[in-house]
Formats: structure tokens, C-alpha cells, sequence
């Protein structure tokens, strides 16, 4: 059989689940050992306890632009513009044929 085939042999299916298994056993012993190290840093700083992320005295984001009633009813007639002349478009194009 070729070394690229897609079919496993019995001894390469085995030797899979027993790499599963053993990287399983590996990710819960590290798991273990960050729920320790995050219960000594609760210890030393209990101010963190609940926090999410840190804060950085930046408001954090972009701030969004607001549109006034004036500026959305533009945005729409122009929409409304846009997609009558994409549709007159498309209509003579498919007379045309």
C-alpha cells in the first residue's frame, strides 16, 4: 500500500487513539496547572476576582458617527436612486437579448 493512502491499518488506527488519549491526559494535566497558577494570582491580587479584561483608561473603541433624520432620509433617496437605476439597467439588458 502507498505511504499516502488514505486507509488506516488496524496498528495505525490504534496508534491514533493512543495519541488522542495521551494528548488528552497532557491538556488536562495543563488545565490543572493554569486553574492553580489562576488561584495563586487570585491569592496575590483578589482585586481581580471577577474581572474581565483589563482597562486601560481608553474609552476602548471607535466611537460611531450618528446620523441625524436629514442625513439617513439622503442615504435612503440615494439608495433608493442606486437600485431603480441598477434594476432600469438590468431590465435593458435582458431585453436586449
Amino acid at each position: 500500500m502507498p505511504a499516502n493512502s488514505t486507509f488506516l491499518g488496524a496498528s495505525d488506527m490504534a496508534r491514533t487513539v493512543d495519541v488522542n488519549q495521551w494528548a488528552k491526559i497532557g491538556a488536562a494535566a495543563r488545565l490543572r496547572e493554569i486553574q492553580e497558577e489562576l488561584a495563586s494570582i487570585y491569592r496575590a491580587f483578589p482585586e481581580l476576582r471577577g474581572q474581565r479584561g483589563l482597562k486601560t483608561g481608553t474609552s476602548g473603541g471607535r466611537k460611531r458617527k450618528r446620523f441625524s433624520a436629514a442625513g439617513k432620509a439622503a442615504i435612503s433617496e440615494g439608495m433608493r436612486k442606486y437600485w431603480a437605476r441598477r434594476k432600469a439597467k438590468a431590465a435593458k439588458a435582458a431585453a436586449a437579448k
